[in-house]
């Protein structure tokens, strides 16, 4: 694992922006997956409801 505490205060907050960047970035698309998945079969069932 790497050692974080030994790098600048700079260059951790730099690292956690991008860490957190890149989870951003992951779980919207993942949920702009789950949405085009799961969507269209329940706003059908809601509208036949």
């Amino acid at each position: 694992m790497i050692e974080f505490a030994s790098l600048s205060p700079a260059v951790q907050a730099t690292v956690l922006l991008v860490v957190v960047l890149v989870e951003a970035v992951a779980l919207y698309a993942g949920y702009g997956v789950v949405e085009r998945a799961v969507a269209p079969p329940l706003i059908e069932t809601i509208e036949n409801a």
